[in-house]
């Protein structure tokens, strides 16, 4: 393991926005139980699109999307507060 500082530009709640040392961009830092939890929530519908269930995919496609968008939001809030451009 290795410690090094990181500049962090949101407080140390979960999607926590930080850039580690020689990244021009920040990142956003999410915990294993909240990945774990993306990642079961996308291979639901993936599951569901196999099985033909295209409504309910739709529905949890929805709501992963809207989790997401929630992630990005905190990360460009975070950029545009401290005057960083965004890498997209």
């Amino acid at each position: 393991m290795e410690r090094v500082e990181v500049e962090l530009f949101t407080d140390r709640s979960n999607n926590a926005v930080a850039r580690m040392p020689g990244r021009r961009f920040p990142g956003v830092l999410i915990q294993g139980d909240s990945l774990s939890i993306l990642r079961a929530d996308a291979a639901e519908v993936a599951a569901l699109c196999a099985d033909g269930e295209l409504e309910d995919a739709r529905e949890t496609a929805e709501l992963l999307v809207a989790e997401i968008d929630g992630i990005l939001l905190r990360y460009t809030d975070a950029l545009e507060t401290h005057g960083i451009a965004r890498p997209f």
